[in-house]
């Protein structure tokens, strides 16, 4: 049988598929050593964006992560050993994590599963009575190839945010930072004005949709508790090094225009108490300098506006 050619392959996808851009013709190339230079107020140099992560993982579905293998390698439903694994997490990590924020007057982006507000509100309260910004992360942590109806699913992840917060979230953040071809068109539809799902930078840029521009403020796969310490399987203080040299890269090529320094925790993995101490130690280490900024999404969004029109 003969492969199917590239338009067989389009007439395949659903429809908004179809008509989806792909994600290398929503922006232009552009070399950073080529861009006019980007300017931060009050003298600063190097924008750190801290973001917590916190998932629904239902218990009736397959879990997104492991780390623990059942006998024979078998995928089980329901998986109590993972689930277990994350509840942690809900139940001590995020409380150990918000602790250390606090005591560096840091105050993160917070990716959540809108069904967090449902089923562990106790967790979204204190996120918010600590003045956290609230970044959409889909309803619960599911590939968002897997969703049938996408708008759907985003109609309900604002809504639920917006009842809870009182406000309807500005950033978005799809799930394992999945997009199909057209996820970013329905959540510029939706009213989103910036997303983190893409790590090809070290500054904002803006990208087409069907619905205008919106911002791509420049996530981190590498500086992320799920590459390092569950990919790479790597011992508890290597976030900590790896933060530490990559701070230390940007800052200096700040010099050349401000920089973005992202990083993405999860309570269920840096919450554990053998890393803990090593996550106040690296924001220890990004504190150090008076011309770095702690900013959030909005803030990013804000700040890039006024510097460079969509």
């Amino acid at each position: 049988m003969s492969a199917p050619t590239a338009s067989q392959s389009k007439s395949a996808l659903r429809p908004a598929e179809a008509a989806a851009m792909k994600a290398d013709e929503r922006f232009d190339y552009s070399a950073i050593i080529d861009r006019p230079r980007l300017k931060l107020p009050r003298g600063a140099r190097l924008v750190v964006w801290p973001v917590v992560n916190i998932e629904e993982w239902e218990i009736a579905r397959p879990m997104p992560r492991n780390v623990s293998h059942p006998p024979g390698g078998v995928s089980v439903v329901p998986d109590i050993q993972n689930w277990g694994w994350h509840e942690y997490g809900m139940r001590v990590g995020i409380w150990r994590i918000m602790e250390v924020l606090q005591r560096h007057r840091i105050k993160p982006t917070l990716s959540l599963n809108a069904k967090v507000c449902e089923t562990r509100p106790r967790i979204a309260q204190a996120a918010l009575e600590a003045g956290w910004e609230f970044m959409a992360h889909c309803y619960v942590q599911i590939p968002i190839h897997k969703i049938e109806d996408q708008r759907a699913m985003i109609r309900q992840t604002i809504g639920v945010l917006k009842k809870f917060t009182g406000r309807a979230p500005t950033g978005w953040l799809g799930p394992g930072r999945g997009q199909t071809y057209a996820t970013l068109d329905h959540v510029a539809e939706a009213g989103f004005k910036w997303f983190g799902d893409w790590v090809m930078d070290d500054q904002p840029f803006w990208a087409r949709t069907a619905h205008g521009p919106i911002l791509a403020i420049p996530y981190s796969t590498e500086l992320n508790d799920i590459t390092i310490m569950l990919t790479g399987q790597h011992e508890s203080d290597a976030m900590l090094k790896r933060a530490r040299d990559a701070f230390d890269a940007l800052y200096h090529e700040s010099s050349r225009g401000a920089r973005i320094l992202a990083f993405g925790v999860h309570p269920y993995v840096t919450g554990a108490a053998h890393r803990i101490k090593y996550f106040d130690a690296m924001l220890r280490h990004l504190r150090r300098h008076k011309d770095v900024v702690f900013w959030n999404g909005q803030q990013i969004y804000d700040w890039f506006r006024g510097q460079v029109q969509p």
